[in-house]
């Protein structure tokens, strides 16, 4: 069985990503980053989801993106929005993917895996540079430049099976593969029980994908 890397948020896209890995037929490694975020619900959620799947192992690495600043994700002197904004939004992490797949991508060259999935998202993404396709494509030729197993003549591949699916398609597909999105966290602003805060730019989307899906949603609103 051919084994992947999956990056794990705690988040709804990360558990379909990886859902959709293991239905595939790959046997999953979740790799989570505590990397200075607001609230650590997200990596409690990641745990649950973790062993609820069944993966082979979870791993979470501590980052200090904290320390670099510049997102309302990172950084308690800007406020997260509660309210829908154009361009590029103050939750957008500097380089937040880039550095997550980098991650992954040793680990995969630890384990002799080729294979990194990432449940980003270009329909519903917010406006996040970093959850475009041709971000994942160009990170794929770095991967094989830059690792000893792409210069030995491996490939690996970066998959990012959401990319092109609504919110909705996304839980559509979790749905069918079983997925109990009560257990995700995806709200910028959660409390510590998990909790959403039911007005930034994450809980807006989920609550539309939820809504254009058909299918009841069983987030845990604060407010």
């Amino acid at each position: 069985m051919p084994e992947a890397v999956v990056l794990l948020s705690g988040g709804l896209d990360s558990i379909t990503a990886l859902a959709l890995a293991q239905e595939q037929g790959f046997d999953c490694y979740a790799l989570s980053l505590d990397y200075g975020q607001r609230h650590t619900a997200e990596l409690a959620a990641a745990q649950r989801l973790a062993d609820a799947a069944g993966v082979r192992e979870h791993k979470v690495i501590q980052l200090g993106l904290g320390d670099v600043g510049g997102s309302a994700l990172t950084d308690n002197a800007i406020d997260v929005p509660d309210h829908a904004t154009s361009g590029i939004p103050v939750t957008y992490v500097p380089a937040r993917n880039t550095v997550f797949l980098s991650l992954a991508l040793g680990w995969a060259e630890v384990l002799g895996a080729w294979d990194l999935f990432i449940g980003v998202n270009a329909v519903d993404y917010s406006g996040y540079p970093d959850c475009r396709p041709e971000f994942i494509a160009a990170f794929e030729r770095l991967a094989n430049l830059a690792t000893r197993g792409g210069v030995e003549g491996g490939k690996f591949t970066v998959h990012a099976p959401l990319i092109n699916l609504s919110k909705a398609d996304i839980i559509r597909e979790g749905i069918r593969l079983g997925i109990d999105y009560a257990n995700t966290v995806s709200c910028y602003s959660a409390d510590s029980d998990g909790r959403g805060c039911g007005v930034c730019d994450a809980c807006r989307l989920r609550a539309e994908g939820f809504r254009g899906a058909g299918i009841p949603d069983p987030t845990r609103y604060a407010r």
